[in-house]
C-alpha cells in the first residue's frame, strides 16, 4: 500500500502521512508546536460571528451591552476574559 505524501502546513516540507506519526498533519512535533503557539497568541482565527445568542451562548447581558456591539460588528472580545462563567 502506498503511503500518502502531504505538505507539512507549518513549514511545507513534504511528509509521508502515517498513522503513526503523533504530530501529523505536521512534518515534526516542533512544527506541531508552532503552530499551537500561534493559535495561542490568537494569530489565527476562525470566520465568522464570533459569539451566539441562546441556550449555552453569549448575550448582550454577558459582556455588557457596549462589549456585545463591538463583537456584533467584527471586533473580537474573547469570552474567556469577559465572562467568568467559561473560565475553567
Amino acid at each position: 500500500m502506498t503511503s500518502k505524501i502531504v505538505k507539512c502546513p507549518q513549514c511545507g516540507n513534504l511528509t509521508e502521512y502515517r498513522t503513526d506519526n503523533p504530530a501529523r498533519p505536521f512534518c515534526s512535533e516542533r512544527c506541531k508546536l508552532i503552530d499551537l503557539g500561534a493559535w495561542a497568541e490568537e494569530r489565527y482565527s476562525i470566520a465568522g460571528q464570533p459569539f451566539m445568542e441562546g441556550p449555552g451562548g453569549l448575550s448582550p447581558e454577558d459582556l455588557g451591552a457596549d462589549e456585545f456591539s463591538q463583537a456584533e460588528h467584527g471586533h473580537t472580545v474573547s469570552p474567556r476574559s469577559r465572562n467568568p462563567r467559561l473560565d475553567s
